[in-house]
């Protein structure tokens, strides 16, 4: 009798499924016709509706209790941070704070260091307070507050029109000391026929002298001429055309301010050549007695230099000033020089020429 033997099947052919024998329940289970019975529920199935039903009896209760709390002028228990809140708050304070106000009145923010609450527009410029303090000018003072060089009170500020305690503390960076100090003030003897700011009706304007050719051989500065001595540089204190002597033009905000600011006090000299018959009490109306547009002017020092020319000493710079002063007491101009600005004198510089204001020099 012959025998068949059967190879094992390998692992990578597949076998045929064997389905599980149907295990058929009792017949009260498979007659959907009656209600399922009921099953003995497990004992922690059957404590948790106990607790639930515990837990709902006892809400109403609890708060019961908080509204006689409340009624009878007691403070509500506070809910408890939980650590996860407490971490995030943490660690993300600035968020939180969002968190907790934006469903609530947001309160005012707390007041600036800088401003003055009870009348924020009673109180000075930041520029303006730089300025008066004389730390640059007021034009210096934005491109300073914009570049972030400027503390007040340990904050930097770079909005320009802050409004500050007039007390505050300024503290100003290095970079704009340096770029300060990189600033020159150009003494220049005019001659006539220049303007002394922007061109007009066909005549230059005075910077125009200010090159290398016309540098004075005698200056004594040190100061090497560089074209970006040039940059920004504008006269602190005109002379009209027809008028010659010293003119100063400037890069240095101070030194503007200084000369010509609203509270400027610094003296001006010009020796005046005139013409005409001085009326009876003329001198002394020049030394003060006299207005222009309806301003009374500040007392000047007026005295004869010789037969016809006139000395005059200023602290302001209207325009026209001198000519329109002589005219009023029958006095016709017919030659101005500046020779002395505070204590820089014109002295020897040459018509046209110029030279740097040293480091050891002040007007």
């Amino acid at each position: 009798m012959s025998t068949i033997k059967l190879n094992k099947p390998s692992a990578g052919d597949e076998q045929p499924k064997r389905s599980k024998p149907v295990r058929r329940g009792p017949a009260t289970l498979r007659d959907r016709t009656q209600p399922p019975p009921k099953v003995a529920p497990k004992r922690a199935e059957a404590e948790a509706p106990v607790a639930k039903q515990k837990k709902h009896t006892e809400k109403p209760a609890r708060q019961e209790r908080s509204r006689r709390d409340n009624k009878a002028g007691d403070k509500p228990h506070a809910r408890k941070e939980s650590y996860k809140e407490s971490r995030h708050r943490s660690e993300y304070p600035d968020k939180w704070s969002e968190q907790r106000t934006d469903n609530r009145e947001r309160r005012p923010t707390a007041p600036s260091r800088l401003v003055h609450t009870p009348d924020p527009d009673a109180q000075p410029r930041l520029s303006k307070v730089m300025a008066d303090r004389g730390l640059c000018s007021r034009r210096e003072a934005d491109d300073w507050i914009v570049n972030g060089w400027v503390k007040v009170n340990g904050e930097i500020v770079e909005t320009l029109g802050t409004r500050i305690d007039p007390d505050a503390e300024i503290i100003i960076s290095a970079y704009a000391k340096e770029h300060q100090a990189e600033t020159v003030t150009i003494l220049l003897h005019k001659p006539v026929g220049y303007v002394s700011g922007q061109a007009e009706d066909g005549y230059e304007p005075a910077v125009v002298l200010c090159n290398p050719d016309n540098q004075w051989s005698e200056d004594a500065s040190g100061i090497s001429f560089k074209r970006g001595h040039l940059r920004g540089l504008a006269p602190a204190g005109r002379l009209d055309i027809d008028s010659t002597g010293l003119l100063v033009l400037t890069q240095d905000g101070r030194v503007a301010r200084k000369l010509i600011g609203d509270d400027s006090n610094v003296e001006k000299e010009y020796l005046v050549r005139v013409e005409g018959q001085l009326s009876a009490n003329g001198l002394a109306l020049l030394n003060h007695g006299l207005s222009l547009d309806g301003v009374q002017l500040r007392p000047a020092k007026v005295s004869w230099q010789n037969e016809d020319q006139l000395r005059f000493v200023l602290r302001e710079g209207r325009k026209r000033q001198i000519r329109r002063m002589c005219e009023l007491v029958g006095l016709h101009v017919v030659g101005l020089k500046r020779i002395r600005i505070g204590s820089i004198n014109l002295g020897k510089l040459p018509p046209g020429q110029w030279r740097y204001l040293g480091a050891h020099e002040r007007f």
